[in-house]
């Protein structure tokens, strides 16, 4: 059996793959996403740590001595700084990080040619642009770091005691050559940062390293495992969810993200989205990451005071469109299609007639537009009416699926498993030992089709909010 071991922004989450590829077992744990300061998000790595460990022994079990193999997946574009043995420094910066504003400077001020072979536009919350905040505000452990990694690549530190990257994970850390396949050097340089904290690459299916005695007791499993490379958690989930070149999905988790597999690196000449490493060779993604998704829809709950059975059911009591009202989800800036860390959440067109249920409605509806934005910024990498898979644990209640499918204006299909992410790294973790695991292509379960254009004139709305907004948002 494989264990996939997925590095989420608010959760772990823990997969059992048998050498069939069918999913024995599933169990997931929970941690706080901290916010030190306003725009500011971190996480203390020992909370990733302990849940981790909780997580593999829930679903591992009696089933731990089969375990023959273990796969990582994990958020992206955070920074762990470390010492030599994987001690964290200081909590963990992470992708919802808005901090780094003033150091995008520096990347936009990098020469058309390295831009060009970053492949990404330059956003907040990434390694490079927080890396130099480091440098800045805290020079102090800036000098003291022997590495500064992703999550799940702290993650594999802690479970094998080496450090190491990979392509998926470093080509969203804008100090990666996507054209060379490596670190940019030349970028690092120019940007007066450390290229000794970057860890070796080697590729996604890797054997990157055993599991060492003191993480085998953590995670209730024998030593000595073998421990995959793995991949970043949009990469690992469309190798988890079967997906082909020119195939698309929607994945909602904290965030959003809408992203197609290509067969070559087709960088957007307008940089609005993002291209990356699939964690196969000689793929790529093309993607809309959109910032606050469930991180948006979760601060709206626990600020009403509201279980989500509750939230669905009183959203489902307000008509399309919330009688006037319109939420901006961005909590945290955001990225496609605006790259705008100043961006921020906005209900507007509240009226003595509204109620708590137009509140969330206004709010799932602000996040459904949110991601046709992204959608449209792909153009024809994702051509009018192509289904989406959906993926990811935000996309589980029907009624969120419908509304999604209304907003988009194209179908929706539903798949059997949810932790793609989960189980493609443990594909990962049998591909490194070269077991040939069949990469199954789960049957569909359902397809949601739109039923109406209801949200057409609401989503316009939606859009002319922002364009009005965006010069008063700013300090």
């Amino acid at each position: 059996m494989f264990l996939g071991l997925d590095l989420g922004t608010g959760s772990c989450k823990a997969l059992l793959l048998d050498p069939q590829g069918q999913i024995v077992a599933e169990a997931s744990r929970s941690y706080p996403v901290l916010a030190p300061g306003p725009g500011q998000a971190e996480s203390d790595p020992w909370a990733w740590w302990q849940a981790v460990g909780e997580a593999s022994r829930a679903v591992a079990g009696a089933c731990a001595p089969r375990v023959q193999a273990i796969g990582l997946s994990g958020q992206m574009h955070g920074v762990v700084l470390s010492d030599a043995a994987g001690e964290p420094l200081r909590p963990a910066i992470l992708w919802a990080d808005g901090r780094a504003t003033a150091e995008l400077h520096a990347l936009r001020a990098l020469s058309p040619a390295q831009r060009h072979r970053l492949a990404n536009p330059p956003a907040v919350g990434m390694a490079a642009p927080s890396l130099l905040w480091l440098k800045k505000h805290e020079p102090a452990l800036y000098r003291k770091a022997r590495w500064a990694l992703q999550p799940k690549d702290w993650l594999r530190l802690l479970l094998t005691g080496r450090a190491l990257g990979e392509p998926s994970d470093a080509s969203g850390t804008l100090l990666y050559d996507l054209k060379a396949d490596t670190w940019a050097l030349d970028v690092v340089e120019a940007l007066g940062l450390r290229s000794d904290l970057l860890p070796p690459l080697v590729p996604s299916d890797t054997m990157a390293g055993h599991l060492t005695r003191e993480a085998a007791q953590h995670l209730g499993l024998p030593s000595g495992i073998p421990v995959a490379a793995g991949a970043a958690d949009t990469a690992a989930a469309l190798l988890g969810s079967g997906l082909g070149v020119g195939e698309a999905q929607l994945t909602v988790g904290s965030g959003a993200q809408v992203t197609v597999v290509l067969g070559e690196p087709r960088i957007d000449p307008t940089f609005r989205t993002h291209l990356y490493r699939a964690a196969l060779p000689k793929q790529w993604y093309a993607m809309a990451a959109m910032q606050n998704a469930g991180l948006a829809l979760e601060w709206v709950r626990r600020l009403l005071g509201l279980s989500w059975e509750e939230a669905y059911r009183e959203a489902q009591e307000v008509p399309p469109g919330c009688e006037g009202l319109t939420f901006l989800p961005y909590l945290s800036g955001e990225r496609t299609p605006h790259l705008d860390p100043e961006a921020r959440g906005v209900w507007a067109g509240l009226g003595l007639h509204h109620r708590r249920g137009h509140l969330v409605r206004a709010a799932l509806e602000g996040v459904a537009f949110s991601i046709r934005e992204g959608l449209e910024a792909l153009a024809e990498a994702v051509p009018s009416g192509k289904p989406l898979r959906l993926a990811g644990g935000g996309t589980a209640e029907p009624f969120w699926q419908q509304m999604m499918a209304d907003v988009l204006e194209r179908p929706l299909v539903v798949g059997q498993v949810r932790s793609a992410s989960a189980r493609g790294a443990a594909l990962l973790g049998a591909m490194s030992i070269g077991f040939p695991v069949p990469r199954v292509r789960f049957p569909m379960v359902g397809e949601i089709r739109p039923q109406d254009s209801v949200y057409r004139k609401p989503y316009e709305r939606f859009r002319d909010l922002y364009a009005r907004l965006k010069d008063w948002m700013r300090p």
